[in-house]
Parts: C-alpha cells; structure tokens; sequence
C-alpha cells in the first residue's frame, strides 16, 4: 500500500511538472509572437489624436486622418479615413505631442498581435517626419 502512495505522488508530481513546463513554454510563444513585426511602412495624413488610454495598463493611442471618405462599417454612411496607432517609445511620444494638429509621415511597425501591456493596436509609431507646407 505505501508502494501505491508514493507512486501516486511521484504521478501527481510529474504531471505538475509537465503541465507547469507546458506553460511557461506557451507564455513564451505568445510573448515572441508579440514581439514580432508582421509588417512595416509608413503612412502619411493629419495627426489629429494622441492620448493615454487604460485603466490597468496606460498606453498612447492615437489617430491619422488619411483624408477623404470611406464607407462605415454599419450603414450609418460616410466616414473619415482615420488610421489609429499605438505609441511605445517616450521620444516618439514627444515628437507627436509637438506635431498634433499637422501634417506628418509616420513610420510604423505592425506586430501580430499586441499585448494589453503594449497598446490597443497592432501599429506601433517608430518615427515621426513633419510635412512643411
């Protein structure tokens, strides 16, 4: 009977094990599939929001209008051509800020997927050019 105990635990403990090991190597999939970059580009429109968004997790939004129209999702009609992006890095930030309300060439980055810790999209801002007149 004590052989059919310890063989029981040594079962429970090596199922733990395994679950546990199957775990820490999915959060690690999703982690880098989080970080890696699907696509990359540049858009160019009127930067006209950026703000900080979340209640957990703080992230910078923001939104380019791409100019013209588009047709809604719903049957609602027209709509702005707005693109909406997330913001990583503290300078780029900045360079925003300064360039709200006028016209400039974002370089970004697309990811797979986005953690909620990272932003609401999946484009993330790497640079910003402002477009004189």
């Amino acid at each position: 009977m004590a052989n059919h105990k310890r063989s029981l635990k040594s079962k429970i403990k090596s199922l733990f094990i395994k679950l546990l090991i199957g775990l820490v190597v999915v959060c690690a999939l999703i982690l880098w599939m989080s970080s890696w970059t699907y696509s990359e580009g540049t858009r160019a429109g009127q930067l006209i929001k950026l703000s900080e968004k979340g209640v957990v997790f703080k992230t910078f939004e923001g939104e380019l209008n791409l100019g013209g129209l588009r047709t809604g999702n719903t049957n609602d009609g027209l709509e702005g051509n707005l693109w909406q992006f997330s913001v990583l890095d503290e300078s780029v930030i900045s360079d925003l800020i300064k360039a709200e309300g006028k016209r400039v060439k974002l370089g970004y980055k697309e990811r797979y997927k986005a953690m909620p810790w990272q932003g609401e999209t999946n484009y993330f801002i790497t640079n910003v050019v402002v477009i004189e007149p």
